[in-house]
């Protein structure tokens, strides 16, 4: 209206009914960088703090900002994110792959992972003994804590007795206090191999390819009662009537 009628700026603001401080409004870029700097440094400090503590922390230091303003500032730094660290391990020494001389003197542990027909994850639980590669379990279900290691554990206990070392990874089920105590109670001693080495825990690593082309790649399971029945079955095999080349060709039960 102002630049094809030649009308005043007022004239043409009353016409539409629009204020003439809205039309003449300019807006101000914002500058926020003290308030990224303090947000910088209260999470450099104490990572793991959140927003409100972030927030009234930077008001004692004498800073009076609206919150809906840090907030801002806080988004769009993603410190809202929940940010993961990486676990550090303690150095894991380099050991030889020991051959046990009689049974129960070490067993290997391991996980494994797979998906059912409609798409659901499970895992797996392999349990050998080393000294004849027996695989004493193989537990499978949705989801495996340390807990349920335990109870597994506790399990083989009642009829075959618990060994002397069990060697294990570095995976979270592992590492965890739960299960430290839980050896330290039962005189076992814990072998953890080296991150990004898996054949230091050959057998296990050697049982799982088997499990993996002969029983998971060959099968499809809709549910995990068929993959139990099925685990259960391949293991009953493996460990009775498989002959192993390493043990002169004859099955693990036989070798005892």
């Amino acid at each position: 209206m102002v630049s094809e009628f030649g009308i005043s700026q007022r004239q043409a603001c009353k016409t539409v009914s629009l204020p003439r401080s809205t039309q003449q409004y300019k807006p101000k870029p914002k500058d926020d960088t003290v308030v990224v700097e303090q947000l910088q440094q209260l999470v450099e400090k104490h990572p793991a703090i959140g927003f409100w503590q972030s927030y009234f922390r930077i008001r004692r230091n004498g800073y009076i900002w609206n919150h809906k303003r840090v907030y801002r500032v806080y988004t769009d730094l993603k410190l809202n994110i929940r940010r993961r660290y990486k676990k550090r391990l303690p150095q894991r020494v380099k050991q030889s792959l020991y051959q046990p001389a009689a049974i129960n003197e070490v067993w290997s542990i391991d996980f494994m992972s797979d998906t059912l027909w409609d798409g659901r994850r499970f895992r797996l639980l392999n349990i050998i003994d080393d000294y004849n590669r027996e695989i004493l379990h193989i537990e499978s279900d949705l989801s495996l804590p340390t807990l349920r290691l335990i109870r597994v554990l506790e399990y083989l206990k009642e009829f075959r007795g618990l060994p002397h070392m069990i060697r294990v990874d570095n995976g979270p089920e592992f590492i965890s206090h739960k299960l430290e105590f839980w050896c330290r109670e039962h005189n076992i001693s814990l072998a953890f191999i080296q991150p990004g080495k898996p054949m230091q825990n050959g057998y296990v690593e050697r049982c799982n390819g088997n499990i993996r082309k002969e029983l998971l790649n060959a099968y499809v399971f809709t549910t995990l009662d068929e993959v139990r029945e099925k685990a259960e079955e391949w293991r009953m095999d493996y460990n009775c009537s498989r002959p192993h080349q390493s043990l002169g060709f004859v099955p693990p039960v036989e070798y005892i």
